[in-house]
């Protein structure tokens, strides 16, 4: 019998073979296509399929959200072709009839797998965030997924932030990713003279002490700080795993705002969300 696990992102399909620990196994990845996003999925699952040992009994797919688990759907915006919305796990189970296919927000599996095995493995509650060209986030108490009424539990970037005065791209107005993702930072940054092209240069100015880069990513993580600690607060955690691509914006939070919280940086990197996938499809109670 043979377990997959499935990773949906922005940019990259990812999926592998998940192991018994929930640990995945020879894993592999093609970019999303422009067309036919579905084909190349489908694809991409039956080429791991075949490494596996036997008939396929389970799917754990971790997916960008937002994400709808009740009716199986994903919107993810990032995938043009989707964003309407997809059913994700109607078309997976149209390729694996026989097997339990269970769907999960990115940043909630990102969260699990830091939590079984990573930055969290010590705690049984812990929030994880996740920055990027957006933030995402993930929820998990007691060791297990909270998913809430449809499977976004924990989605941190759209938590309002005071320092927020822009219109997010989920239609409300003041959420942490209009100030804090990465392209958010770029713009304040550029708006108040800087002229670099991206956040990595933005990063690499506030290290070396460029006085615009600095600011913006003092702001950035300010703000995080703030909403960071406000969301510990409501769910009683005292560990937050902080991963992605911009993370470094979260070395400049002031934590005056999170004094006894341990804020660390995620260990697993770019595995960590097909990692939790794997976690789902082995099976373990993972879900609240």
């Amino acid at each position: 019998m043979t377990a997959l696990a499935l990773d949906v992102g922005g940019t990259k399909l990812a999926a592998a073979v998940a192991a018994d620990d929930g640990t995945p196994l020879q894993a592999r990845s093609v970019p999303v296509p422009r067309k036919d996003v579905w084909g190349a999925c489908a694809g991409l699952l039956r080429e791991v399929a075949e490494i596996g040992e036997g008939p396929v009994t389970a799917v754990g797919i971790a997916a960008a959200g937002p994400v709808d688990t009740n009716a199986g759907t994903i919107c993810p915006i990032n995938i043009s072709e989707w964003s309407s919305g997809f059913a994700l796990v109607d078309a997976v189970r149209s390729v694996f009839p026989d097997a339990r296919v269970d769907l999960v927000m990115d940043g909630a599996a990102a969260t699990l797998a830091e939590q079984r095995f990573g930055a969290g493995r010590d705690v049984a509650d812990l929030l994880g965030v996740v920055l990027g060209t957006g933030i995402g986030g993930g929820l998990v108490l007691g060791g297990r997924i909270v998913r809430g009424r449809t499977g976004n539990a924990g989605h941190i970037g759209h938590v309002v932030s005071p320092y927020g005065t822009t219109v997010c791209a989920c239609g409300g107005v003041g959420c942490i990713e209009t100030v804090a993702s990465g392209p958010s930072a770029v713009r304040w940054a550029r708006a108040h003279g800087w002229e670099g092209p991206d956040g990595v240069a933005l990063a690499a100015d506030a290290e070396s002490g460029v006085g615009v880069a600095a600011a913006a990513l003092e702001r950035a993580g300010t703000a995080l700080g703030q909403v960071i600690a406000s969301a510990a607060a409501l769910v009683d955690v005292g560990r937050v795993v902080v991963g992605g691509g911009f993370a470094q914006s979260a070395r400049h939070a002031r934590l005056r705002f999170v004094q006894d919280l341990q804020i660390v940086p995620a260990e697993l990197g770019a595995l960590g969300t097909l990692t939790g996938a794997s976690i789902v499809a082995a099976g373990h109670d993972w879900i609240t």
